[in-house]
């Protein structure tokens, strides 16, 4: 059938396993959220905001009933969070989250994971300070309100704590805050009557390395083995992106 073909049979099977592994992180942090705060959303604002995330990953609304449904039964998995450190190939530094039901597996796993490809795994706190934790909001005015003045939704934002602020061409806005202002941020957007199409918490490197190639190469094959693992939730690291170069 030709190359085409076998490139967009490609791009298909990637872009389907990149659907399955966020369907399962989000459902995992379903659960995880279910069993700390209950099953209700309007109770549980942690869960209200990843069901937003599932609708904007077009995740089916089954998969998110299901995920609530299987926290609340009583031999369920009981997920926790951990976060992993290391350097992978040429000294670029990986900070990895996991969302696990048996720590001896995933630290085993991390372990070698790290090894093939050439790294080494760190301990806790050993590259966490070359990443800034960050929480991330997109958001659009809701049903039946004004749009308001970009310039007078900033100073509200500056009042919480937001250190990013964009207007979006398509009528929504993007914040970037610390980590600890999630709470507050997600509260006001609440309570002021805002849509939160997504909320989520990021690893920003305060740095980055450019690599060659085929430098370019091992640490892609490194993220693409660390984020086929069941565990691994979110993967970061201080690789500079060709994005980030094509900005510049």
């Amino acid at each position: 059938m030709g190359r085409a073909f076998e490139y967009r049979k490609a791009r298909k099977f990637k872009r389907w396993g990149h659907m399955a592994r966020v369907f399962t992180k989000i459902g995992k942090e379903i659960e995880i959220s279910v069993k700390a705060a209950g099953p209700d959303p309007s109770a549980n604002t942690r869960l209200r905001l990843l069901i937003q995330n599932a609708k904007a990953e077009n995740m089916p609304k089954e998969n998110v009933e299901r995920a609530i449904k299987r926290a609340t039964e009583k031999d369920s998995a009981d997920y926790k969070e951990f976060v992993y450190e290391g350097y992978g190939p040429h000294g670029i530094a990986f900070l990895v989250e996991t969302a696990t039901d048996n720590t001896n597996r995933t630290v085993a796993n991390m372990r070698m994971h790290f090894n093939k490809c050439g790294g080494q795994l760190g301990n806790s706190g050993s590259v966490a300070f070359l990443f800034e934790h960050k929480c991330v909001f997109k958001f659009k005015p809701g049903e039946g309100m004004t749009a308001p003045d970009p310039e007078e939704l900033e100073l509200e934002m500056i009042d919480l704590e937001v250190d990013e602020f964009y207007a979006e061409e398509e009528g929504s806005f993007t914040v970037y805050a610390p980590y600890e202002a999630f709470g507050n941020v997600q509260k006001w957007l609440d309570d002021n009557k805002y849509e939160i199409i997504s909320g989520e918490a990021v690893r920003i490197p305060t740095d980055t390395k450019e690599l060659d190639a085929e430098g370019r190469e091992s640490i892609e094959k490194m993220v693409e083995r660390l984020e086929e693992d069941d565990d691994v939730t979110n993967v970061y690291h201080t690789m500079k992106e060709e994005d980030d170069e094509a900005e510049e």
